[in-house]
């Protein structure tokens, strides 16, 4: 039987932070795969292959999974991938690993400190275009939001799937949002987007206030979104902000952040983005649940 382990990612001050499956690859079918988050209350299921060495470093290749399809890329998965190889490796030193999705390799690290392990990855490049009045207008009103509301125009950034980011005017109007989700699903569906990330201002420390709404992959909203916060991060960068730490789900009782920084050198803008993360369970699959492999 598979172990599950459940690895609470992006915490913020040791609690909160977004659960994730995370298990060894088998061959499971990808209904099997798809059933893991619902039964084990995750947003999502990241699935681990050993793939050699690589760079003189352990690799792995990484699935990620929701409810309702296979991803790409996952960002909070790869944290959450990550705290679980660190502690195989031993946990009580820095870790790193070559890690291979579907669309390319790159490298992971984990550190520790008195506060325990973070976790973080390069991203890869962002692309970054103004939202056309269509995109942002219609998930707008999917989210309920009136024009007043919105601090000044949306963008799509892609580091793999498009998704909108779109800034409101406060924390406050963020907390309070409301969406329709069957409107919202229809409006990304019909614009090509991942989904929505909507955020406060960056105030002059880099904290930013964000929430993610993805409910066409099965997502209604986050806990925590790595690859968005990394397309943000890109975003910002280009008005001097070089460093974000975004809270998420205070609202919720879920509190996560996620940490980016950008640097620009001769081959362009370099990106990490990562979090602070926590093993919370380790359970045999097929000891609870209706899943028979």
């Amino acid at each position: 039987m598979p172990e599950v382990v459940v690895v609470d990612a992006c915490l913020r001050d040791g609690a909160g932070g977004s659960p994730t499956a995370v298990l060894d690859d088998a061959p499971f079918t990808d209904e099997e795969r798809r059933r893991i988050p619902a039964e084990w209350g995750t947003s999502h299921a990241v699935f681990l292959r050993a793939a050699g060495t690589e760079r003189g470093h352990p690799a792995y290749t990484l699935r990620f999974f929701t409810a309702r399809a296979e991803l790409p890329a996952c960002g909070h998965g790869t944290v959450a991938a990550l705290a679980v190889l660190a502690e195989r490796d031993g946990g009580d030193r820095d870790y790193r690993a070559v890690l291979r999705t579907a669309h390319r390799t790159f490298t992971g690290r984990t550190s520790r400190d008195g506060e325990g392990l973070t976790a973080w990855f390069a991203p890869g490049p962002v692309s970054l275009r103004s939202a056309a009045g269509a995109e942002w207008g219609a998930v707008a009103a999917g989210l309920g939001l009136t024009a007043d509301a919105v601090a000044h125009e949306a963008c799509v950034a892609s580091n793999g799937r498009s998704r909108l980011l779109l800034p409101l005017r406060s924390r406050a109007v963020l907390a309070e949002l409301t969406p329709d989700l069957a409107r919202l699903r229809a409006a990304c569906d019909r614009h090509g987007l991942l989904g929505c990330y909507v955020y406060s201002p960056p105030d002059r420390h880099g904290r930013v206030a964000a929430r993610m709404f993805a409910p066409s992959i099965g997502v209604p909203e986050d806990i925590a979104k790595a690859n968005s916060t990394a397309c943000l991060a890109a975003h910002v960068a280009g008005s001097g902000t070089h460093r974000l730490a975004v809270d998420m789900r205070d609202h919720l009782g879920s509190p996560s952040t996620v940490t980016a920084t950008t640097r620009r050198d001769r081959t362009g803008l370099r990106i990490r983005v990562g979090g602070r993360a926590a093993i919370a369970r380790t359970v045999v699959q097929g000891q609870l649940g209706p899943t028979r492999f």
